[in-house]
């Protein structure tokens, strides 16, 4: 039984934000970045080939990872699987994480920072710089070290929703 047929929040359809809207309808990765004890989940994530190679990443201005990153220099970005939604939950700050974000979790320290066991698909960046752009934050980081897992059945953001593929 369900009290209400949408969110009861939900701004109505003339209301809502047009540039969200069309965020929103961008097929986007889950993944979880982390650095220092902090940590966060971003499906605004960018890969671009060069030599070397970086990722960027757009958090919140407000986000605690931010000093996290502005602190070690270093950080590390998970792609997620369908069997993540939980963690991406968790590290998104939207479940209840007692203990902290890490409590419970088989942590592998590397030298960029944790990286979350189970994920088999992983990069390993020093941070090159930092860039204010509206009310978001680019994170782009050179990518020092990189495995690619088998990832079959990627965890994906689409509409305020986690998705999958097929």
């Amino acid at each position: 039984m369900t009290v209400h047929s949408e969110h009861p929040f939900l701004p109505t359809p003339e209301a809502r934000d047009r540039v969200r809207q069309l965020r929103g309808r961008l097929v986007a990765p889950v993944t979880i970045l982390t650095a220092g004890e902090d940590g966060m989940t971003a499906s605004a994530v960018l890969v671009m080939e060069g030599d070397p190679p970086r990722l960027v990443a757009t958090i919140n201005e407000l986000a605690d990872f931010r000093d996290a990153v502005a602190r070690t220099q270093k950080f590390v970005m998970q792609v997620a699987g369908q069997d993540h939604r939980h963690l991406s939950d968790r590290f998104a700050e939207i479940a209840p994480s007692p203990g902290g974000l890490f409590h419970d979790l088989t942590v592998v320290e590397t030298e960029w920072g944790p990286r979350i066991n189970g994920f088999d698909t992983w990069a390993g960046c020093s941070l090159e710089t930092t860039l204010t752009v509206g009310y978001q934050i680019l994170v782009v980081g050179m990518i020092d070290y990189l495995e690619v897992g088998d990832l079959q059945d990627p965890l994906i953001y689409f509409r305020g929703r986690y998705r999958k593929l097929s």
